[in-house]
């Protein structure tokens, strides 16, 4: 661990074990506690700061939420031949996910498309982990959950949405047959993330025109006014749209609660969202049926869009991810000093 001014640089696995160690001393047990460390240590990690160390006081009162189930052992059922289902029994959805992965995988590789519900769960996390396990084992995926009521629909003036991100990820592999980074995109259907507006501010940064209201229905550029208003979907009717269906896909679908419902559970605790999350994975291999190179198609592809200089999504996570390798990761002392304040075991 070094200090620098106004910042503080630490190793991964520092940031692992200081994840850990808040963690149980918050009561969670290690078989919650690891996974959430783990993917808190990704997103610091890949420098996606509103996913890293940021979320560790959220957790904590996450922990104490008086509804969250800190025994929760996840209960998977072999539904259907395509179709796994998971009860987190109202703890983090990432064991939950661990639990039912083998089982979700197989049915991949057996059918060419697997799906998997998870229901009951609280979810803090972004989903490119999730899918980046399930393209490293050579599948393509897609991942959505909802939230909190937090973002409007367009022409509205109050939340009836969540953030409902989508994330989505296709496997690569070099010439030789080795595993590269995979294609991964992974964004919120509302205009900006929650935590990365709660990042502006504790910044002071001005919000851009279009990503809040104030409570009173009215746009506003102040990340405290829109955090008390209401955010916006990102492309007018178009986000709008796309976040009702993660809404149902991941809501009334798997039998799970939409962002209204998770909000009046939270029941003013502030706490995670807890809801469901949908995911289906698909097989290439089985789905393509050997008729063509479905890898060298993709390549063709990617090759065209990074030759005319645009970037591939993850691409700076990628590039973020090789450099905390080498020299850690760095976050600002008053973080550092919030998180430290806190009880560890």
């Amino acid at each position: 661990m070094e200090h620098s001014g106004d910042r503080v640089t630490l190793g991964l696995e520092e940031v692992f074990a200081l994840a850990r160690s808040v963690l149980a001393a918050a009561g969670l047990p290690e078989r919650q506690a690891v996974p959430v460390a783990r993917v808190i240590t990704e997103g610091q990690r890949d420098e996606c700061h509103s996913h890293g160390l940021f979320r560790l006081p959220g957790c904590v009162q996450t922990i104490n939420h008086p509804r969250f189930n800190r025994a929760a052992i996840p209960v998977v059922e072999d539904t259907t031949a395509a179709v796994t289902k998971v009860d987190a029994q109202f703890g983090y959805s990432l064991p939950a996910l661990e639990a039912a992965m083998p089982l979700f995988v197989e049915k991949a590789r057996a059918v060419g498309i697997s799906v998997l519900a998870i229901n009951n769960c609280f979810h803090f996390s972004a989903l490119w982990p999730e899918i980046e396990m399930l393209t490293a084992k050579g599948l393509s995926a897609i991942a959505m959950t909802p939230s909190h009521s937090w973002v409007a629909p367009a022409g509205g003036k109050r939340g009836a949405l969540g953030t409902n991100p989508i994330a989505f990820g296709w496997p690569r592999r070099n010439a030789d047959g080795s595993p590269r980074d995979p294609y991964v995109f992974d964004f919120a259907t509302s205009a900006i993330a929650r935590g990365d507006m709660s990042l502006h501010k504790m910044a002071g940064k001005p919000l851009q025109e279009g990503w809040a209201i104030d409570a009173g229905g009215n746009p506003t550029t102040d990340a405290a006014a829109g955090l008390e208003g209401a955010m916006l979907t990102f492309g007018g009717h178009k986000g709008s749209a796309l976040s009702t269906m993660v809404e149902l896909l991941a809501g009334p679908l798997i039998a799970d609660m939409t962002s209204l419902e998770s909000m009046e559970f939270d029941d003013g605790v502030k706490a995670a969202p807890a809801h469901g999350e949908i995911l289906i994975a698909f097989d290439p291999a089985v789905l393509g049926g050997g008729t063509r190179d479905n890898q060298a198609s993709s390549e063709r592809l990617f090759a065209e869009i990074a030759g005319q200089g645009a970037r591939l999504p993850s691409s700076r996570r990628y590039e973020a991810r090789a450099r905390s390798l080498v020299h850690g990761v760095s976050i600002p002392r008053h973080l550092y000093d919030q998180i430290q304040a806190l009880p560890r075991a």
